[in-house]
């Protein structure tokens, strides 16, 4: 308790604190009391944390609950006992993320148990997700004869080739001007897929949007008779799925949910995707056998195959599934791969890959310290391996050993890798200029800086080539400020540059103006 008492000469009277464990003694005694400099006062705990210990250190989030609480705004989460200060701080970061925001508790529980039993290892399998795909960012996709952008505020713009309305704007007319797609206003987009004559868009909210051709299968197979859709319109079938990704090849559309499970429609003939469904079914069926438990963060499809980057707690690891003519899923062999099946070759290397790249007959992957491995087909020099032969298993590009790569783009027999430091380097086939290697059509049989982009002294993130069969092809480099430079084939408009009279491509790269990806 308090003390205090006048001295008899007018002098202000002393005043000392009376601590618990001191016992009430005259004020004589308590002056006579040895005064450290400073005087250093224990916290008190509550609950069975050891005496001394901080409240916080102890329970953080029933403490940051409180404060919320004092300041009447949300604490977005529930009081836990459980949780470190690491842990709430995990749990904080992923509140903040589209996906993870409109889940039920009971989803959240069962994700971070498939993640690994903590919001620190969910909040990994999140970022791991963004990193790969530039989810929730702006991008350029380059299609075959169309393209799209999707900005970070998730507006949509489309231009290019729209014979069956995949541009989303309502007729089947070509436009070389990019184009907002404005039937979307008030959805937000996070994520786009492109194909042959159709589109497909990812919403904020899991929703999945698709225009052009009807169907998931390519022309020449014997599929239903097809509708023309000129306007986004919702995928009836994945209404019950929370979509974060979609992929599209020549004979299937895969998508990856929030849970991170994959899910593919078509092309189940002969169980070639482990389905044993028709090629005309258009319900979503789940990838299982080795995925069945193990989250996926990005899926990449190719002309008849699909890979899957999977996240667990030790690291992350690529599967692949499908036809495997060319050693395209990269297990030492050509045979087809009913089931996804793990690619071994990445441990061997002691590489741990952090995004993959499905071009059609090749594959590409970054590893977490920069280096890139391709495989597949070498045709034209698209594996950038010095040859035209086939690698049938994962391999180092050494030449590019002195760079540390943060994004890889295949195509068809192309590949793109952007360094850290902003450079963009190209490899394969050179026809329609779309390698940026001016304007002869020289493949380029192992990496090559390219320069055009380089002159620009911007800092490139991102690039996007056409990744299906097509007689022509272009790219789209996207700089750190958001401009898109764009060249090779746009003979239909879909470079979003007006060309000039009798050209039909471009061998320098262009700014495509009309949209800000900044």
């Amino acid at each position: 308790m308090d003390t205090s008492t006048a001295s008899s000469n007018g002098v202000s009277p002393a005043t000392t604190l009376q601590l618990h464990s001191i016992p009430e003694n005259p004020i004589v005694a308590a002056m006579e009391l040895p005064f450290p400099s400073f005087v250093c006062l224990k916290r008190h705990c509550l609950g069975n944390s050891a005496p001394g210990e901080f409240f916080l250190a102890s329970c953080p989030s029933i403490v940051l609950h409180a404060t919320c609480s004092f300041f009447r705004k949300p604490a977005k989460f529930s009081p836990d006992f459980e949780l470190s200060i690491s842990e709430v701080a995990a749990l904080d970061i992923c509140q903040k993320r589209a996906m993870f925001k409109r889940m039920e508790e009971e989803e959240r529980q069962e994700l971070k148990r498939r993640c690994g039993g903590s919001w620190k290892l969910l909040l990994k399998f999140l970022l791991a997700g963004e990193l790969s795909s530039r989810r929730e960012k702006s991008q350029a996709l380059a299609g075959p004869g169309h393209s799209i952008a999707v900005t970070s505020k998730g507006l949509v713009y489309s231009f290019g080739s729209n014979g069956s309305g995949q541009l989303g704007q309502g007729t089947t007319e070509d436009t070389w001007q990019p184009r907002p797609v404005r039937s979307l206003n008030g959805i937000r987009i996070i994520q786009a897929a492109i194909g042959a004559d159709r589109t497909m868009l990812i919403s904020d909210a899991g929703e999945v949007y698709a225009f052009g051709k009807d169907c998931y299968s390519e022309a020449g197979l014997k599929v239903q008779e097809t509708k023309v859709i000129t306007t986004p319109q919702r995928v009836k079938s994945l209404t019950e799925i929370f979509v974060v990704q979609a992929a599209i090849g020549n004979y299937f559309t895969a998508v990856l949910s929030r849970e991170g499970r994959v899910y593919t429609l078509s092309w189940g003939k002969d169980e070639r995707l482990c389905h044993g469904t028709d090629v005309n079914c258009m319900l979503p069926h789940p990838l299982l056998g080795a995925l069945e438990n193990v989250p996926v963060v990005q899926i990449a499809a190719g002309f008849c195959y699909l890979l899957a980057l999977a996240y667990q707690p030790n690291g992350m690891s690529v599967y692949s599934v499908g036809c495997g003519l060319g050693g395209k899923l990269g297990h030492g062999c050509d045979t087809n791969e009913k089931q996804p099946r793990l690619i071994e070759t990445f441990s061997l290397l002691n590489m741990e890959p952090v995004m993959v790249s499905a071009g059609l007959w090749h594959a590409a992957v970054v590893g977490r310290d920069g280096r890139v491995c391709t495989w597949g087909w070498g045709r034209y020099g698209c594996l950038g391996h010095g040859t035209e032969e086939p690698e049938l298993a994962p391999k180092v590009v050494e030449g590019l050993k002195d760079v540390k790569a943060i994004h890889v783009a295949t195509g068809d027999y192309a590949t793109f890798v952007v360094a850290d430091d902003g450079q963009v380097y190209s490899f394969g086939c050179g026809f329609s200029a779309n390698l940026g290697q001016g304007d002869v059509d020289e493949n380029t049989l192992t990496p090559k800086l390219v320069s055009s982009l380089n002159d620009t002294k911007e800092r490139m993130v991102h690039v996007s080539l056409t990744n299906s069969v097509s007689s022509t092809s272009h790219t789209f480099a996207m700089a750190e400020s958001g401009t898109v430079y764009a060249f090779g084939a746009g003979d239909r408009g879909q470079l979003g540059v007006e060309l000039d009279e009798n050209l039909t491509e471009r061998a320098e790269p262009a700014k495509v103006v009309g949209i800000d990806l900044s």
